[in-house]
């Protein structure tokens, strides 16, 4: 039998369902994983091998979506009564007594936490170099940095410690790491998921995804965070809603390339899924606001990933949006704004937390009530142009990140400013999205020289999961990421 690590998602989940494994053997398994390479990774700030193993014992027969399935909470996602950081000195030992949603729902798929994914601090950075550690460091190459802010989540899932992982993605926290890392992530459309929807976030900003290795076994958790009902329905607690695939579509679509009933052309030159209509753009929101360079090993996988698809038969072209000269002034206030709320007012708590994250709050509660719903409509005006450019393309595809996975230490530690921008030019392709609520995947389509993954993003049309799927998992087809492994493996 192969190696449990080894395995797809998909493929452990039939095995669990078949009762050729148990979940106590996958669990132990990959707590020996975790127990052997966390200490250099860093992927994992809380290890909660003891209740993994409690977990197990009250799971019963097979039953949701993903039964048995280990899996881990990242450390912005409150479970009652483990300790939750935030990545963050100034919580340390704070115990929640609620679960949060994306946490109970997992739970009722059945998956098993096996202990919390390393965050930065409250989830702001694109970088996962907490003060209060550990840093989560790039499997593909120790100096460098995950990413962030779904950081350890996406170390794990590289490194072979877990099969899959959620994250949220606020201004690309899914998916930066997930490039960095030469895995799959995707931030579905805002209002998709019942939980870490968007929809409750400030300025629709924040959903939850899954990330992955394979395009299908990222399908399969998103499956499971959908939360459904007995009935294949998601029970969505808000009014604003993306309407939900049925049951298993978008496994589906990244197992088959396809889309039934999809715009584009069936067939391929590979005799599998459909074509599509895609624009191809090294655009940005930040172009105007700070200098963005595209470094030649982005652009190097961007060209990998798009010859890959004009070989299977979609249409590309060049595709450019309008110049964005107001966004990065509101996208600003807004981020700033909502570090606002973060649940720190005693002076003490506050210095301990870090220059960025102090600055971010500092500032966000400066910003008056005017110029943040000045923000908030120059922001809706943006997402409406941005959908409108589209036009009638069915995708459209940049580079996932402007360059290399960043080396651990780059960013500025002491002037917050610069620190930003430093972060908005690593990621100048992420945050637009968020504003957006539109759905975008990541996938390696190239590795440098030096070993280091690079990818593409594909941006989705407003609840064009099922097309994004299709796209990564032809691409897969043809570029066969899984089948590489990381040094630390």
């Amino acid at each position: 039998m192969d190696a449990l690590h080894e395995l797809t998602a998909v493929e452990l989940r039939d095995r669990l369902r078949a009762g050729e494994l148990t979940p106590a053997e996958v669990t132990e398994h990959f707590l020996a994983r975790i127990a052997a390479r966390n200490d250099e990774l860093g992927a994992f700030s809380r290890v909660t091998a003891d209740l993994a193993r409690e977990r197990v014992a009250t799971l019963g027969p097979p039953s949701g979506t993903l039964w048995g399935m280990p899996t881990g909470d990242k450390d912005l996602f409150a479970r009652a009564g483990v300790p939750t950081g935030f990545g963050s000195r100034a919580l340390a030992g704070f115990v929640p007594e609620v679960s949060d949603g994306v946490v109970l729902d997992l739970d009722a798929a059945g998956t098993v936490s096996l202990g919390r994914t390393t965050a930065p601090e409250l989830g702001f950075p694109a970088y996962t170099e907490p003060l209060a550690g550990p840093v989560a460091r790039n499997p593909w190459d120790l100096e460098r940095g995950a990413g962030g802010s779904s950081g350890g989540a996406a170390v794990a899932v590289a490194a072979g410690m877990l099969p899959f992982a959620p994250g949220s993605d606020g201004g690309g926290s899914v998916r930066i790491p997930a490039a960095a890392c030469g895995v799959v992530g995707l931030k579905p459309s805002r209002g998709l998921l019942p939980s870490g929807s968007g929809v409750e976030a400030p300025g629709g900003l924040v959903t939850n995804g899954p990330l992955a290795r394979t395009t299908a076994d990222t399908a399969l958790l998103l499956e499971g965070m959908l939360a459904r009902q007995a009935d294949g329905r998601v029970a969505h607690p808000y009014t604003l809603r993306t309407e939900a695939a049925s049951a298993g579509a978008y496994l589906a679509a990244a197992q088959r390339g396809e889309v039934a009933g999809a715009d584009g052309r069936q067939g391929g030159a590979h005799g599998r899924g459909a074509r599509f209509r895609l624009g191809v753009t090294t655009w940005s929101a930040w172009d105007d606001y700070y200098e963005i360079t595209v470094s030649p090993e982005a652009t190097a996988a961007l060209d990998t990933g798009v010859a890959a698809l004009a070989g299977l038969g979609h249409e590309v072209a060049e595709h450019r949006w309008d110049p964005a000269p107001e966004y990065g002034d509101a996208f600003r206030s807004l981020w700033m704004g909502g570090a606002s709320a973060v649940p720190i007012d005693d002076e003490a708590a506050l210095d301990r937390l870090e220059p960025l994250t102090r600055w971010l709050v500092g500032r966000g509660r400066e910003v008056p009530a005017r110029e943040l719903v000045e923000a908030l409509r120059t922001l809706s005006a943006f997402e409406r142009r941005l959908i409108a450019g589209m036009g009638d393309l069915d995708a459209v595809v940049t580079p996932a990140l402007a360059m290399t996975p960043r080396p651990v230490g780059w960013y500025d530690a002491e002037d917050p400013d610069r620190n930003f921008r430093q972060q908005c030019q690593y990621t100048p392709f992420t945050s637009w999205l968020n504003v957006a609520g539109l759905p975008a995947i990541t996938v390696p389509t190239h590795w440098t020289d030096d070993g280091l993954p690079m990818g593409i993003q594909i941006i989705g049309r407003p609840g064009g999961e099922l097309t994004l799927l299709a796209l990564a998992a032809q691409l897969e087809d043809v570029l066969r990421w899984p089948e590489r492994r990381p040094p630390v493996w």
